[in-house]
């Protein structure tokens, strides 16, 4: 399979949206110009559109009245948010630089460049956003790796792509846009057999019974459908992806969510966010999983406790 074969569709056709949902998201999109994602991109050229993970640095931070202070912040923020995409890669397994990628709601690229760079591998971008997909294509080029990363304009739950043509997928807090059947039928058709997909996202904890009122205020700044971690696992196993772990970031997020609420750059969702952490009613999940062998075969990790990793064996 060469990437002429899995890239075929010209990144500028703007298919009409297949529902009026999916047109608001596109609008959405296309009209989002938050200091909060381009200024932290601003750092080092990677655009993101997720949020962060780890320690906060507080040395790097420095004197709070220091000139400089707001600057050293927003660097540290950014920081953690590459961090957070560098985790997701780590779990894309053995990728080789002749493999191809999907990034499912790529956003302005930053998790592609930063695969890209790792890998040496093609990847594959879509987004519903025009102005996203020209930002990242323009972000590439200018970075003379516009042949190997690509975003275009079109749904995650339809792509152009080959069936099994991709070595690995993944969402990165993109998928409480979509209905997660159709979203991981479409991650299983695109996968090589073996391949893998992840995903990080926030998912309501089923333990507390309902989404609870900092999730439903995330769902309406975001004009998204937070799921839940039971229904991320059942729909992987119904899409013949065998959970391979599920790992509890929730500690490993807060602190940049902490850090963000002192910066200039708040959008005033952040305190849905802590709460929600803080309360243990919005754990972050990473979600690995690869497809069955057969159709026949079947796997699926148990759902555990915040904070529990249960890995699930790859059926043959």
């Amino acid at each position: 399979m060469t990437n002429a074969e899995l890239t075929t569709a010209p990144t500028l056709r703007i298919p009409g949206p297949a529902t009026p949902y999916q047109g608001d998201i596109a609008r959405y999109w296309d009209g989002e110009a938050r200091p909060v994602n381009l200024r932290l991109g601003d750092v080092d050229g990677l655009y993101h559109h997720h949020y962060g993970i780890g320690e906060v640095d507080t040395a790097s931070l420095g004197n709070p009245e220091d000139s400089e202070s707001e600057k050293k912040l927003i660097t540290e923020l950014h920081r953690l948010e590459s961090a957070q995409a560098d985790f997701l890669l780590g779990h894309l397994g053995d990728i080789g630089r002749d493999d191809t990628l999907v990034d499912a709601g790529c956003g302005r690229g930053g998790s592609m460049v930063m695969a890209h760079q790792r890998f040496g591998c093609s990847v594959e971008g879509v987004t519903l956003s025009a102005k996203q997909a020209d930002f990242a294509n323009g972000r590439a080029a200018e970075l003379g790796i516009g042949d190997h990363v690509r975003a275009r304009v079109c749904n995650m739950l339809s792509t152009p792509f080959a069936t099994g043509s991709a070595a690995a997928s993944w969402n990165n807090e993109s998928s409480m846009y979509v209905d997660l059947d159709d979203l991981f039928a479409e991650h299983s058709r695109v996968l090589k057999v073996g391949g893998r997909y992840v995903t990080i996202t926030g998912c309501w904890n089923p333990r507390y019974g309902q989404p609870s009122k900092w999730v439903s205020q995330i769902n309406a700044h975001f004009e998204c459908n937070i799921h839940s971690r039971r229904e991320y696992l059942r729909a992987m196993a119904d899409n013949r992806l065998v959970p391979q772990a599920v790992i509890d970031l929730t500690p490993d997020t807060l602190p940049y969510w902490e850090l963000r609420a002192t910066s200039s750059l708040v959008t005033g969702i952040e305190d849905a966010f802590i709460n929600s952490y803080r309360d243990r009613v919005l754990p972050v999940p990473p979600h690995r999983g690869r497809p069955r062998l057969t159709e026949s075969a079947h796997g699926r990790a148990a759902p555990g406790p915040p904070g529990a990793a249960r890995p699930s064996r790859r059926s043959a």
